[in-house]
């Protein structure tokens, strides 16, 4: 009886070693899984460490009974709908701007590409909360403001706290859009533009029959993150007193000095917030991946958190399946 030899012996992805013998097709494999005794410890010492971080909380002096109570009050839900108020006005801003940018940035004319980069530059390059103070205080700089012949008024009534946020979150973002709006056009290929002007399509209408709806298949899943990333920064709007979801809080907890609870408060509406427009993303980017690949064929939300709690690993591709095969039979 001869042993086969170590070279005969295939390797296994997951690190184990196959028994195949090699001459004998029919003979089945016995895979021998590693043991990686480092998972096993890393995943005790996570679990050891949160439950010492529960349980801190837990023994903190923190009156858990009080945070229901806050949870629905009317102070809070006013807070989270000027948050989802401001969220939502911004972005919108934010994308009209967006998109006038990223057309100029991409504009033959100098003056606009030079204007469009500048735009880009100061306002991606300072925080927000630096221009949030610097539109609230602009009285300081126009002492009234006056379209001639029709309105005027004093700057400090003008800029309101609404008004501040609003300008100081939706401009912040338009420079951020400008550069997701003109990377999403500069990924079709130009050789899909000429062939529409051959076919005697206007500018206009290659842009929105050929180019956008394939540009938005890029710009829609950081668009996305976005919007989500905005929802968290609209909480700096408590500088210029506009009453969001933090501000809110914050003028219940100056009164009772429950701080923590009312943080908690806080952060549960920013985790409803935030879950409800990231499965609304999800959608909206299969809505617009149809048609595609990975549209096509991959798994809904849930089948994936399902797939995910069986520990169900993905099939390998369709050369990798091809190759192991040809060199099983090689063998």
């Amino acid at each position: 009886m001869t042993t086969p030899s170590p070279s005969l012996r295939k390797p296994e992805p997951g690190g184990g070693t196959a028994a195949a013998v090699a001459g004998a097709p029919g003979t089945p494999i016995k895979a021998v899984p590693v043991r990686h005794w480092g998972r096993w410890i890393s995943a005790v010492a996570v679990l050891v460490l949160l439950g010492l971080l529960v349980r801190a909380f837990w023994r903190a002096q923190i009156d858990w009974a009080i945070i229901p109570e806050y949870l629905t009050t009317d102070t809070i839900i006013s807070g989270a709908g000027n948050t989802l108020l401001i969220t939502v006005a911004s972005m919108a801003l934010g994308v009209v701007l967006g998109v006038l940018f990223a057309v100029m940035r991409m504009s033959r004319n100098p003056v606009m590409a030079a204007v469009a980069w500048g735009y880009i530059w100061f306002f991606r390059g300072t925080p927000v909360l630096v221009q949030l103070l610097l539109w609230y205080n602009l009285g300081l700089v126009f002492q009234t403001f006056t379209i001639p012949g029709v309105y005027s008024t004093p700057m400090s009534q003008f800029m309101t706290p609404f008004l501040a946020a609003l300008l100081g979150l939706g401009i912040n973002e338009g420079a951020y859009m400008a550069e997701i709006v003109r990377a999403g056009i500069q990924s079709v290929d130009h050789g899909q533009t000429e062939a529409a002007q051959a076919l005697g399509m206007s500018a206009r209408r290659t842009m929105w029959r050929i180019v956008l709806p394939q540009a938005m298949r890029v710009i829609v899943p950081p668009t996305g993150n976005e919007f989500i990333n905005l929802l968290k920064t609209s909480s700096l709007a408590t500088y210029v007193v506009y009453p969001e979801l933090m501000r809110r809080s914050q003028d219940i907890y100056n009164n009772n000095l429950a701080v923590m609870e009312l943080l908690i408060v806080a952060s549960f509406w920013y985790l409803v917030l935030t879950s409800v427009f990231s499965v609304l993303q999800y959608f909206l980017e299969r809505r617009f991946a149809r048609g595609t690949s990975v549209g096509g064929t991959a798994p809904g939300l849930l089948a994936r958190i399902g797939r995910d709690l069986r520990g169900h690993r993905p099939a390998p591709p369709v050369a990798e399946k091809s190759s192991e095969r040809l060199g099983h039979e090689k063998t």
